[in-house]
C-alpha cells in the first residue's frame, strides 16, 4: 500500500518538475507582429548594472547569432556602435527613430542585464542570469515585443575555489539558456529555414 502511494508522489513530482520546464515564458508582443515586415533588427549595447562588461558583450554576441538563426540578418555591432558615437557626439539621443534612419533598420533591440552573477556559500552557490529584452519600432518608436527570463544554474561543492571554479563554467551557458529561452517568445524572421 505504501509503494503505491510513493509511486504517486513521485509520478505526481516527476509531472508537476517537467510541467513547470515546459511553461511558456510571460512575453508581450503587438497582434499584427507578422505584418509590420520586421526583418533588420539592431541590438544595442546591453544596459548592464550587475555584471562586467564581458558579459555584456557575450548577451550581445548570442544576441545576434540567435536573431540570425531566427531568419533576421546580422547587423555588425560595431557598425552600431559607431553610429551611437555619432549621435552622442552630436550631442543628440539615440532614439529607435534616429537609429532606424543611421542603420536604416525596421526594429531596435534593447537589453538589459538585470543580474549575472554567484552567490557563493560554503556549499552552494547558484549562478543567476536575469535577462530584460525590448524591441521598438523603428519608425514609431513604440514597442513590438517585451520579454523578460531568469535561469539559476545551482552548483554544490566542497570548497569555495572549487565552486567557483563551477560558477564560471556556467556562466556562458546560463546566458544561452536565457536567450534561447527568451527568443522562443519572438516569432521567426523572415529569412527563417524551414516550416
Amino acid at each position: 500500500m505504501a509503494s503505491k502511494g510513493m509511486r504517486l508522489l513521485l509520478f505526481l513530482g516527476l509531472f508537476f518538475f517537467f510541467a513547470g520546464c515546459a511553461a511558456k515564458i510571460p512575453h508581450v508582443i503587438v497582434p499584427d507582429y507578422s505584418k509590420r515586415g520586421t526583418r533588420l533588427i539592431a541590438v544595442m549595447p546591453v544596459q548592464n548594472s550587475q555584471a562586467g562588461p564581458e558579459a555584456a558583450r557575450l548577451l550581445r554576441d548570442k544576441l545576434i547569432e540567435e536573431l540570425y538563426f531566427k531568419g533576421y540578418p546580422k547587423i555588425p555591432p560595431k557598425l552600431i556602435d559607431e553610429k551611437l558615437a555619432e549621435i552622442s557626439a552630436a550631442g543628440g539621443a539615440a532614439s529607435p527613430q534616429s537609429m532606424g534612419e543611421m542603420l536604416r533598420v525596421d526594429a531596435v533591440l534593447y537589453a538589459t542585464l538585470k543580474e549575472g552573477r554567484a552567490a557563493v556559500t560554503l556549499l552552494y552557490a547558484p549562478m543567476t542570469v536575469d535577462v530584460e529584452l525590448e524591441m521598438k519600432s523603428a519608425v514609431t518608436g513604440e514597442s513590438l515585443w517585451r520579454v523578460q527570463y531568469r535561469a539559476v544554474h545551482r552548483n554544490f561543492g566542497f570548497s569555495r575555489k572549487h565552486l567557483e571554479l563551477k560558477t564560471s563554467q556556467v556562466f556562458e551557458p546560463a546566458i544561452q539558456e536565457v536567450v534561447n529561452r527568451a527568443l522562443e517568445t519572438l516569432p521567426d524572421g523572415p529569412d527563417a529555414m524551414g516550416p
